[in-house]
């Protein structure tokens, strides 16, 4: 990797960490310093990484700086039990043009993801989830991406690459690897209903911001993500103030970090990124604080992850097998680990789509099936794969 791209975290954090206990978070971290160098990364399984990046983003400039303030609040924590060892990368800094920025961040994120670091990444616009996506290019997968944002973001295909119209590039541009794209917590009034019919043709997932209240029917959606991408801006403003496009409703402060828990507790999650922090409208660093405290339930996560995929071998799962009046059973895998479940999907041919083979599920869809109702995810999951 190119440590040019990158410049170390900031004197005055590396300052402020001295005046913290030594068993804060801070001190447990390999943190790329001016005097330190950059950190050995044998073994690493988490970075961090800021991207000082906002020229894309609409109506929130600003977004990439001070990403020191996050970066004060997350070191001066205190970690759980955890085993897993977590670098700082410091930040990518503006290139000259936007797409110099995005090159060494996707050259960055090819890296880790090739050696199974996990990137967290911070700051900078909602445009940066479209260059981590192109970073899987390399991996040659289909990737699942799950955002948390208020808004598609999917503007029009014609439109310049920015924070609104970023999954449009993501949907249409070649190489096509997305498999399948979930919003949580979109509010009806931010979204065109032409924009929501389209997702819904496309058999993606879009929970409105209501549903995303029953935080347990959501973990699914992140056991199957790849990618997790988070605005600022789905947190309501009286919690997350440090956005421009902040508005009066979202999730809570408490709701958002079970999410980000969820992102670290699933297997398959191998990035995430929280986006459109702009410290100019932040009240006394308290969004700071609450990424600081997002960063710190996903890492909590990863420590607790039980790596229960049944993709292979499944003796250690309970089979359930629906018989449907006018249709092929369907069967269910509960794991013996953690309880959770996951529907099977038959792929008839050993192609790119395997890994899609199992998709996660709740409790509550098996108990549907017994009723003779077709959870929807399954649904959408075959129209996607015939």
């Amino acid at each position: 990797m190119n440590i040019d791209f990158l410049t170390p975290v900031k004197e005055t954090v590396v300052a402020h960490l001295a005046l913290q206990s030594s068993l804060s978070l801070g001190n447990k971290i390999n943190i790329y310093t001016q005097e330190e160098g950059f950190p050995d990364l044998e073994n690493v399984k988490i970075a961090i990484l800021g991207v000082q990046e906002d020229r894309n983003s609409q109506n929130n400039f600003g977004c990439g700086e001070d990403l020191h303030h996050i970066r004060k609040k997350l070191y001066q924590l205190f970690p759980g039990n955890w085993s897993t060892s977590i670098a700082d990368l410091g930040n990518v800094l503006k290139g000259n043009a936007v797409s110099d920025t995005y090159f060494a961040v996707s050259e960055i994120i090819t890296y880790l993801l090739k050696r199974n670091i996990i990137p967290v990444i911070i700051g900078g616009g909602q445009d940066i989830t479209y260059v981590n996506y192109r970073a899987y290019d390399s991996l040659e997968q289909t990737v699942n991406l799950a955002t948390v944002d208020s808004r598609f973001d999917l503007g029009n295909l014609e439109d310049e690459l920015s924070s609104q119209s970023y999954l449009s590039k993501i949907i249409m541009q070649e190489p096509n690897n997305l498999f399948n794209y979930t919003n949580i917590g979109y509010q009806t009034y931010f979204n065109s209903q032409d924009e929501i019919e389209l997702l819904d043709n496309l058999y993606f997932d879009t929970i409105r911001l209501g549903k995303s209240k029953d935080l347990e029917s959501i973990e699914p959606a992140f056991r199957n993500a790849d990618i997790v991408s988070i605005d600022i801006g789905a947190i309501r403003q009286s919690e997350a103030p440090a956005n421009n496009n902040a508005s009066p409703n979202g999730f809570y402060g408490e709701e958002i970090c079970a999410l980000a828990r969820y992102a670290g507790i699933s297997d398959k999650v191998s990035s995430f990124g929280v986006y459109e922090y702009n410290s100019k409208h932040d009240n006394n660093h308290q969004t700071a604080h609450l990424i600081a405290q997002m960063i710190w339930y996903f890492i909590e996560g990863v420590n607790f992850r039980v790596k229960d995929y049944p993709f292979s071998g499944k003796e250690n799962y309970q089979k359930f097998t629906v018989l449907l009046e006018d249709d092929d059973p369907l069967t269910f895998y509960k794991s013996n680990k953690s309880g959770r479940w996951w529907i099977e999907i038959n792929i008839l041919s050993d192609n790119k789509y395997k890994r899609h083979a199992l998709i996660p599920c709740t409790y509550k869809d098996y108990q549907d099936a017994t009723r003779q109702i077709i959870p929807e995810k399954w649904y959408k999951a075959m129209r996607k794969l015939v």
